[in-house]
């Protein structure tokens, strides 16, 4: 199954998205039970990072939710709101 995975940081917390970046670069490139398919900021109307938007495959949405336990933004702190929903892929793949 696919999921679609938003993100919204925290206000005024691109000092932190920065300082993280990296790891969260590393981590998504980890092999793991969850593919990732498609990942990358969405910007504000000023074009600055706000926040995440990411695709991925796994078995179940659990399997989603446990696997962003473990995401260095998520631990630094920078994270607000995440929804995670199915996503049925139609066309583009």
């Amino acid at each position: 199954m696919e999921f679609i995975i938003y993100s919204e940081d925290k206000p005024d917390s691109l000092h932190i998205r920065q300082s993280a970046r990296n790891d969260h670069l590393a981590w998504l490139k980890t092999k793991s039970e969850v593919e990732l398919l498609i990942a990358g900021p969405w910007m504000d109307e000023n074009e600055i990072m706000r926040g995440s938007l990411l695709i991925v495959k796994a078995k179940n949405k659990n399997t989603v939710t446990q696997w962003l336990k473990g995401d260095p933004y998520g631990s630094a702190g920078l994270t607000n709101k995440v929804i995670i929903k199915h996503f049925n892929w139609v066309i583009g793949k």
